[in-house]
């Protein structure tokens, strides 16, 4: 039988009729949040055009002829500015070919099975009456700066995870421990639609872990309060694919054992998940079963690499589409190194990544001695990396990578990075 876990004693916010001295009293309970922005490559758009609001529509694939139609320049000047355009002027998903995967979509369309990562053609089967939109990456990275400058202004100790997420800190914020946590998420929650008229969901828990799954509880503009004795009633009925961590395959060999919900889990012992798991994934599992979670935020952080790739909207011969994939491998390179030099890193490992047609994979990568930021030595170095994998079959993907990252500041930069000649008339970079 489960054992409920341990029920912590509410703490009250009233002042005691004496000050205590600091030493004695009791310190705050740890209340970390997690917070996700509600469809939000789906709610920049309609902002955008909010004739959109209400119907389903789904976000991905790359910009075409129909979508630049949609953004007009009344002065003439290039500036994409968006005019009224009436619903049935929009583009259809059921009109859509390609390989393009969906992005986001809004919540009309979820309603028809819709989601994120599928494929467009499958998804244009479910709804294909769904509007289909490109991702904006400059103005979704306009509102993620937006929406985060809006938290940090009301509780500075923030962890970024990624363009539509963030984990914060409320322990120690004024209003942080009213209600769990409550008071301070509908704070924020205000903070964000006023600067922005974007909406969020947010999970207030005594960790990450936990933070993460409550913000899924009560989507869209849902606040959910989770505390250490919540864990038997709200977390445990859960299926194991809740805990941020467990993928397929490993929820697949929980199946096989007959675990399937985070109670099943909890219920096993960690020796048992130590045995069949191995020592630091099933120490692991038993802890996020029990909900344990130490991880502190990181509010600061270096990239790793930063890397572009596309997939392509037909399979692409090496020898038959040599421009077209040389082109396509240029821009790569060129965008890049335009990331490189936005976030002010330089980098010394470079390398390139293919899927096959049949969807098998290639990686190769190459280390100079100098790092560089500069697309014309990606370009040279990455068609460098090319020559070293197969190239017979057609490729749906290719990407370029660069990792070993260094601030600029600090670089000591390959030559070419302080000037961008470009290669010499007549000189082949890589196969394509």
């Amino acid at each position: 039988m489960l054992r409920a876990p341990r029920k912590i004693a509410a703490v009250t916010e009233a002042a005691p009729a004496f000050s205590a001295p600091d030493a004695d009293r009791p310190a705050p309970l740890r209340r970390i949040a997690h917070l996700d922005m509600d469809a939000f490559f789906a709610s920049v758009e309609l902002l955008r055009y909010p004739q959109l609001k209400g119907l389903p529509v789904v976000i991905g694939g790359r910009r075409r002829t129909v979508d630049d139609l949609l953004l007009q320049s009344p002065d003439g000047s290039g500036a994409r500015e968006p005019c009224f355009i009436p619903v049935a002027d929009f583009p259809l998903l059921k009109d859509y070919v390609g390989r393009g995967v969906i992005t986001t979509a809004t919540y009309a369309a979820r309603q028809f099975g819709v989601g994120s990562a599928m494929g467009m053609m499958k998804a244009a089967k479910l709804c294909p009456q769904a509007i289909v939109l490109p991702v904006d990456f400059e103005e979704v990275r306009k509102y993620s700066r937006m929406f985060k400058s809006a938290i940090t202004e009301i509780a500075p100790v923030m962890q970024d995870r990624g363009v539509d997420e963030v984990y914060i800190d409320f322990t120690d914020v004024p209003g942080g421990q009213r209600e769990g946590g409550r008071v301070l998420a509908r704070l924020i929650q205000k903070a964000i639609f006023d600067a922005t008229g974007l909406t969020c969901s947010i999970g207030v828990a005594p960790n990450k872990l936990l933070a993460k799954m409550a913000s899924e509880f009560h989507k869209p503009k849902g606040i959910s309060i989770v505390h250490e004795g919540d864990l038997q009633p709200l977390v445990w009925p859960l299926a194991c694919r809740k805990i941020n961590g467990i993928g397929p395959k490993a929820d697949a060999k929980l199946a096989a054992h007959g675990i399937h919900t985070i109670g099943e889990l909890a219920a096993r012992s960690r020796a048992w998940l130590v045995q069949h798991f191995g020592k630091a994934t099933g120490a692991w599992l038993h802890d996020a079963a029990w909900g344990r979670d130490e991880r502190p935020l990181v509010t600061e952080s270096e990239p790793v690499s930063i890397s572009r790739e596309t997939t392509f909207e037909r399979d692409l011969h090496a020898v038959h589409d040599r421009a077209e994939l040389g082109r396509i491998f240029t821009a790569l390179c060129e965008q890049v190194a335009q990331d490189l030099q936005r976030k002010g890193y330089a980098g010394r490992t470079i390398g390139i990544k293919l899927r096959y047609a049949d969807f098998r994979g290639a990686t190769r990568d190459q280390t100079i001695a100098q790092a560089t930021q500069d697309a014309a030595m990606l370009r040279r170095v990455a068609g460098q990396c090319l020559k070293r994998v197969p190239l017979q079959q057609r490729l749906r993907l290719l990407g370029v990578r660069v990792a070993s990252l260094v601030p600029v500041v600090e670089a000591a930069l390959h030559p070419a990075a302080a000037h961008s000649p470009g290669p010499a008339q007549g000189e082949t970079l890589g196969l394509f």
